[in-house]
């Protein structure tokens, strides 16, 4: 049975302009589809552009170039009315769960908000809505009259998560929902947010720093560098197959919970610095860093294309490592 595109992005890029006629490349090309009902992680270090894609997929940044399709539909972002119909579909949990809630409004006007704004219900069903939507999150509905700074760090994640639901969106972007949280609290909210993928069927883009919870929770897995995604896969298949030399390097960094296998596991140490992301140069993007990268690397920018079965890689010579 093939699934079903809920939003395809093609050649997507959002560049920034930081004077001097000069661009910063925050996320470069990026061709995928995100299928109904998957969960899409997407990893990288820090700023190789994970947060800067999901923004523009939820439509907070306008795109540069390229097409963003809902349902086949191209969405415009930039027009007022698309934005606002897309927004009904798709919702965003935020990275801070300490800046993210307005700290002068209640828990019940923030989850509010959102259904008011799209005219959904009248204002009584919307409260009885808001104290659903606390304790489907694991709250109760005594908490809708408090502010957010009474409440935890994961409490708040929690009504984050309950704003984002409380306008039945299909497409979630959870933009490292847990990085900010406590060890103990992650997983509770990472099992909510699998709970509720079940519950509900969304669909979600993943995006976080620890690969161990990205392999937990996503059913396929896009690696970025440098704006460009470099690889994807279905997760078991990334872990078990990786072929682009800096996501074997990335996922070689992996604490292994047995002392004995991380005493004798083999590290990646890539040399070199990251390019600047600011007018970049031609060809690929790891090839300063890369130990295999030869002058075609340099000179011509590898397109991401199917080296296995639904295993997508961004490297002229990736079939030295198969």
């Amino acid at each position: 049975m093939e699934k079903e595109k809920l939003i395809t992005l093609a050649n997507v890029s959002k560049h920034f302009n930081v004077g001097n006629k000069k661009k910063l490349v925050a996320v470069n090309n990026v061709t995928m589809d995100i299928y109904k009902g998957e969960t899409l992680g997407i990893v990288g270090e820090s700023g190789c552009g994970k947060s800067t894609l999901g923004r523009v997929v939820m439509g907070i940044y306008n795109k540069t170039s390229g097409s963003l399709k809902y349902r086949g539909k191209e969405v415009n972002t930039k027009r007022t009315k698309d934005r606002f119909e897309y927004a009904k579909k798709a919702q965003i949990i935020f990275q801070d769960p300490y800046a993210s809630l307005n700290p002068r409004m209640t828990v019940g006007t923030i989850i509010e908000e959102g259904m008011e704004i799209h005219n959904m219900y009248t204002p009584e069903e919307r409260k009885q809505k808001v104290y659903e939507l606390l304790e489907t999150v694991g709250l109760n509905r005594e908490h809708a009259n408090r502010f957010p700074h009474e409440f935890s760090g994961g409490q708040r994640q929690r009504i984050g998560i309950a704003r984002a639901l409380a306008i039945e969106p299909e497409f979630i972007v959870c933009d490292e929902p847990i990085s900010a949280l406590d060890v103990s609290i992650q997983s509770q909210v990472i099992n909510l947010l699998k709970d509720l993928q079940d519950k509900f069927g969304f669909t979600y883009m993943f995006i976080a720093h620890d690969l161990n919870i990205v392999k937990y929770i996503s059913d396929r897995i896009a690696v970025m560098y440098l704006g460009n995604v470099v690889e994807l896969a279905d997760s078991d298949e990334i872990y078990d197959h990786t072929l682009h030399p800096y996501s074997q390097a990335l996922l070689a960094a992996v604490p292994i919970p047995d002392p004995d296998k991380e005493a004798q596991k083999q590290l990646k140490v890539l040399s070199g610095d990251v390019p600047s992301p600011i007018n970049p140069k031609p060809g690929c993007p790891f090839a300063n860093r890369c130990p295999k990268a030869q002058d075609k690397c340099r000179q011509e920018s590898p397109e991401l294309r199917e080296v296995r079965p639904n295993h997508y890689v961004a490297c002229h010579f990736v079939e030295s490592e198969m």
